[in-house]
């Protein structure tokens, strides 16, 4: 190519160019070659840029997804030492379309980005729901489900905590598992209720049962899953949420790996089969332990 540039400068009839213009054209011709192999789907073979996230996960073999194992119907960790839960079946739907095995991860809501930036899994699949915070250091894929935070309490109760200016008065005890967006929510929102921590994402719920808090702000999907396995408790208008949310998988930021999630998801949705499964999930007979 750059032969070619000088005999056509050359030739040019009729024309004089520079010494300058002439090295300066070469500059140009040479910088696009440059960036033509860099941008070439060759590349990695010539060695320019590492294999993608999606090549990694399968030449490894295996797909690491992180879990937290404390979230119907998303993940819940059984006392047999199993991931269930609408997640744990996607991510197994996932490996299957890349034709890797399956490994989850433990993780939590405190450690969960942290152990994604530690590399200690592949993705994440929680019910994750988007945040800004999250999406700067990662990607999330398409969104799979639509949600906001709405309040779940004793059903006697339910008139008392309709608004979030009903909720934030003095003495209104709201409990929240720390280092999620529950918390996030619950703190942005609140300045004169107390907020309770409580560690056991599984057990939260008892706590309101036996009194010992009075509300909890969560998904709605979540409220009405945990009003059917407490009779005492009722999800408060959650067709009409507080705010808005979403829940996808947690991504690093690698574009083949999102395209081929995203394509997978789209599929997934449209046949049918994520809407059954979910259904699956919201009527389990769930255990009432973690393990």
């Amino acid at each position: 190519m750059v032969r070619l540039l000088r005999t056509h400068v050359r030739t040019l009839p009729g024309r004089r160019l520079t010494s300058a213009l002439v090295a300066a054209l070469l500059w140009i011709t040479s910088l696009a070659m440059m960036l033509t192999v860099c941008l070439s789907p060759h590349a990695e073979a010539a060695g320019v840029s590492e294999s993608s996230a999606l090549d990694q996960i399968i030449e490894r073999g295996t797909l690491r997804v992180g879990t937290t194992g404390d979230y119907k119907p998303f993940s819940y960790h059984t006392s047999d030492d199993r991931f269930i839960g609408l997640d744990p079946d996607m991510a197994a739907d996932l490996a299957e379309a890349l034709g890797v095995e399956l490994e989850l991860v433990p993780t939590s809501w405190p450690t969960l980005m942290q152990d994604f930036h530690d590399q200690r899994f592949d993705i994440a699949m929680s019910g994750i729901s988007v945040n800004l915070d999250r999406q700067k250091t990662a990607w999330f894929s398409r969104p799979y489900q639509r949600d906001g935070k709405t309040p779940i309490t004793l059903c006697e109760r339910q008139a008392d905590y309709q608004t979030l200016e009903q909720i934030d008065q003095p003495g209104v005890r709201v409990i929240v598992n720390p280092g999620g967006t529950n918390e996030r929510f619950a703190r942005g929102n609140l300045q004169k209720a107390t907020i309770v921590d409580y560690d056991d994402n599984v057990t939260i719920f008892d706590q309101i049962v036996q009194g010992k808090a009075d509300l909890m702000m969560t998904d709605a999907i979540e409220t009405r899953l945990q009003a059917n396995l407490h009779p005492e408790l009722c999800a408060v208008h959650p067709d009409q949420p507080f705010n808005f949310s979403e829940k996808a998988v947690l991504l690093p930021k690698d574009m083949d790996l999102k395209f081929f999630v995203d394509q997978w998801l789209r599929q997934l949705k449209e046949s049918g089969s994520f809407d059954e499964q979910l259904q699956h999930w919201l009527d389990h007979d769930w255990p009432q332990q973690a393990g």
